[in-house]
């Protein structure tokens, strides 16, 4: 059994090593990170024959995921951990699953893992990989709209530009505060990173961690700050400022970039997470990497037997079906009909959340294989379905893939009012066609959904 453990500000250096030894760039692994996040993703860390491991769980909820492992050999072989992190996963009734994979690290899981593995790349998740070069100097054309910034704020402000330490730790706290006005919707979120904010000041040396700040006629109206993750790489973890003043933003991350010592030769700037302006702005600095990051998870029998159905009954790609079984896919919210050792027949029942908070159901990848339809083995499915959303009081939604199935839904209680779906998120749980993304609704309990024009959908995992 491995003995996990609490991560302590103590526990940096051992981090540090095998973050150098392996030349990591990944934000997640910036010991920064890990530590003052570790509250929300309940971060722990072991080292197992060797590898650097930390476990945790995924967007602060239930799944159990583990960071790539880190070796100080050069040619890691994770085929002797595989099986202890199985076993791990098992005792807490989970799938092995990996998350924040480099490419490097999918190709030695492909290389060493005896068991199959489903992967997925996400592109929300993607690090920015600047050139510090470029940061600092803002050079050529393309820049030019850069420098014009950066010129209006100077010209519009009498500003100081300092070194950030602890001691602005409040000034910083309330300026955020301020910055998230309004944005009531991202509450947790909000939360979570004023606390890791508050952990990251109170031990702002003890992690390494370096900043700039920004007065204006003697306020604090803009800071940021980060850590370098192993030698020619820094991460910048936090950058907020007042957008009153045009041009704030280009300026601080310039002077920033400037302050930084010159043996960093690259600035990592993080995700952008899927937010459209904060993607464009991250773009617009012209990264010389955008690097994707890999989830993995172990496939058992069923879950091999699940993409076999989906592929030869919907005609999806491999990548397709494996993205939805490392990021959506739970054993507990498939319902499953077997026969001959294989699930022949299947319905998912994933839980989401409409924008005002309400959970609801959807039922995704309903599917019976050719040779075994027309016993019943679907609409038996669903109806188990339906009893169990019923007992949690929960509305069940889906999108027919066409007019001619539309009875077959009728029949088992779901009404048609062209309610238009919209989903948060990379994957998309539509037909690809948003005029034809209408759900069918099942209803239960007084509240209804059906009298809405359009739901917005956040997976709830």
């Amino acid at each position: 059994m491995i003995r996990f453990r609490e991560i302590t500000v103590a526990d940096k250096p051992l981090f540090d090593r095998y973050a150098c030894a392996a030349q990591v760039r990944n934000c997640d692994m910036a010991f920064a990170n890990i530590y003052c996040w570790q509250s929300l993703y309940r971060s722990e860390w072991a080292v197992v024959e060797e590898f650097l491991v930390v476990r945790f769980r995924l967007d602060g909820g239930d799944r159990l995921a583990y960071m790539q492992p880190l070796a100080e050999s050069d040619n890691p072989d994770f085929s002797t951990i595989i099986p202890l992190l199985a076993e791990d996963a098992a005792s807490m009734g989970q799938p092995l699953r990996f998350a924040g994979l480099t490419p490097v690290g999918v190709e030695v899981l492909r290389q060493y893992a005896s068991e199959e593995f489903a992967f997925a790349a996400s592109r929300d998740y993607a690090d920015y990989i600047y050139a510090a070069d470029d940061l600092r100097n803002l050079p050529g054309r393309r820049y030019q709209p850069k420098r014009n910034h950066i010129n209006r704020f100077r010209n519009e402000n009498d500003f100081r530009y300092l070194p950030l330490t602890a001691e602005y730790a409040e000034e910083c706290l309330r300026l955020t505060e301020r910055w998230g006005a309004g944005r009531a919707d991202e509450d947790d979120t909000i939360a979570a990173e004023r606390e890791a904010m508050v952990r990251a000041f109170e031990n702002f040396d003890a992690l390494g961690l370096q900043g700039g700040a920004i007065c204006v006629e003697g306020e604090l109206a803009a800071f940021t700050y980060g850590s370098q993750v192993c030698g020619d790489t820094f991460v910048t973890h936090i950058e907020k400022a007042n957008t009153k003043f045009n041009g704030i933003f280009a300026t601080i991350n310039a002077l920033f970039a400037r302050s930084l010592s010159e043996s960093v030769q690259l600035i990592n700037r993080e995700e952008d997470m899927g937010i459209e302006g904060l993607r464009k702005a991250k773009l617009s600095y012209y990264p010389v990497a955008v690097e994707p990051k890999w989830s993995a998870v172990a496939m058992d029998a069923t879950m091999q037997s699940v993409r076999r159905l989906w592929i030869d009954v919907f005609g999806d790609s491999e990548e397709f079906v494996e993205q939805f079984l490392t990021t959506c896919y739970d054993a507990e919210n498939l319902f499953a009909h077997r026969e001959q050792g294989r699930v022949v027949s299947m319905a998912h029942l994933l839980p989401f959340r409409t924008a005002e908070g309400r959970r609801v159901n959807y039922l995704y990848g309903v599917a019976t294989d050719p040779e075994w339809r027309g016993r019943g083995f679907a609409s038996e499915l669903i109806l188990r379905a339906l009893r169990r959303a019923e007992s949690e009081n929960r509305a069940v939604m889906l999108i027919p893939s066409g007019e001619d199935v539309k009875p077959f839904y009728e029949a088992l209680g779901f009404v048609d009012r062209g309610v238009s779906l919209h989903f948060e998120g990379e994957f998309d749980f539509g037909t690809g066609d948003a005029e034809r993304d209408k759900a069918m609704i099942r209803d239960f309990g007084e509240e209804t959904l059906a009298e809405q024009e359009s739901l917005m959908l956040k997976f709830d995992d």
